[in-house]
């Protein structure tokens, strides 16, 4: 059983909770300056936790939301019985916000059954599907292998060299305002403005409120950017936004993409990495 695409819907989820081999992860995390902690827990259910700020995060990079190394993602995976041949379906509860950042990780860790649910949790609700208030954990560890990709991954030396590539963009998530340098920073110590050569996508404008916007709409957008002969590297604050944009981006059929990992939180806080405003 494979999805035709990178999104499904509430109700194809909903027509496939029966496969054996499926794995249903919630991958929520707080937004900058908006919780949802004290929110009594809803859940589809048998969500597993991704816990994507602790366990799926490199604590010993300064910079948040760091990806772990494969050895670390592949016990993480294992002890959360993912398998060789899970298809993995990742949502949050804020509709799409940090799901698309897992669907990238583990596209980058070698795991190509891997979707996001479209709309999230908010969606699956308004379908009126069962709710639960409690997490399933498994008892029995996986079989997940990494098979690291690391053309999906982008460091400050492959985004100093796709500046002056006429076969690469970067694309920024941020917002308009933080991308001009008009807008502050909302992490102290961090230079305004952005990477030269690169353009402003703000990652809400992909959105329909809580769903991507169409196929035909993404595509629209992403044409007025780039074309599909180009690879698209995305960047944002600190690797989450950016992953949004790769998803839409693969959704609109532009699917050549990257993930600038240290982002804007390494990027603007390096004096010796050039930038420009305006």
């Amino acid at each position: 059983m494979t999805f035709n695409s990178p999104i499904i819907s509430a109700q194809e989820l909903q027509d496939n909770l029966h496969l054996n081999n499926l794995i249903i992860l919630d991958c929520t995390i707080d937004k900058v300056g908006q919780s949802i902690k004290d929110q009594e827990l809803e859940l589809i259910p048998n969500s597993i936790f991704f816990d994507l700020e602790g366990k799926f995060s490199d604590h010993s990079s300064q910079f948040p939301h760091t990806l772990v190394d494969k050895e670390t993602f592949t016990k993480g995976a294992q002890n959360l019985g993912i398998n060789q041949d899970s298809i993995i379906v990742c949502y949050d509860r804020w509709g799409v916000y940090s799901s698309p950042r897992v669907w990238w990780m583990f596209k980058a860790m070698g795991h190509n059954e891997i979707y996001v649910l479209d709309g999230g949790l908010p969606l699956w609700q308004e379908n009126n599907f069962d709710t639960t208030s409690g997490y399933f954990q498994s008892t029995i560890k996986g079989s997940f292998i990494t098979d690291f990709q690391s053309n999906l991954l982008a460091d400050t030396q492959v985004m100093l060299n796709a500046i002056n590539d006429d076969s690469k963009m970067i694309i920024d998530a941020r917002s308009e305002g933080r991308f001009k340098g008009t807008s502050p920073e909302p992490r102290q110590g961090l230079r305004s403005g952005h990477i030269p050569t690169s353009k402003n996508l703000f990652f809400e404008n992909v959105l329909a409120d809580t769903t991507y916007k169409s196929k035909e709409e993404l595509k629209a957008i992403f044409e007025k950017l780039t074309d599909s002969s180009k690879e698209n590297i995305f960047s944002c604050g600190s690797g989450i936004t950016a992953s949004i944009l790769a998803l839409a981006s693969t959704i609109a059929g532009f699917d050549e993409v990257k993930v600038y990992d240290g982002s804007w939180s390494e990027w603007g806080a390096d004096e010796n990495l050039p930038i420009e405003e305006n």
